[in-house]
């Protein structure tokens, strides 16, 4: 079997599993038409209000910050796992990265990013 017959098998298969999934689900799934069911609520309380509600955007940036120093922790596990065999090179290739993150969060540290308020 071609590599590109193998490929086309495994693509089909696996949108076949979702879409299998997705049939199940909608197919299984309880349902209920009850007017309430499509009322916005927080924690079973009524909505004072508009739901529409700007949030602060220093949530977002906090989140954002977050997320990256978080995926960018993940580079390092990879490189930890063969540390060995990459030598020198690798070691000041990591340490280019981490003071390239360290400078990241220098900068968001001074432009008050990490402050809670």
């Amino acid at each position: 079997m071609s590599t590109s017959a193998l490929f086309l098998v495994v693509l089909l298969t696996g949108m076949l599993l979702v879409c299998a999934g997705l049939g199940m689900a909608i197919l299984l799934s309880p349902k209920s038409f009850n007017a309430q069911k499509g009322e916005p609520y927080e924690c079973g309380i009524p909505t004072h209000g508009t739901s529409w509600m700007q949030f602060k955007v220093g949530y977002y940036l906090f989140a954002i910050l977050y997320l990256m120093f978080d995926v960018e922790a993940i580079f390092l596990f990879p490189w930890a796992t063969v540390v060995r065999e990459l030598g020198m090179p690798g070691l000041y290739c990591i340490l280019f990265f981490i003071l390239i993150l360290g400078l990241g969060l220098a900068y968001a540290w001074k432009k008050g990013a990490l402050k809670w308020k």
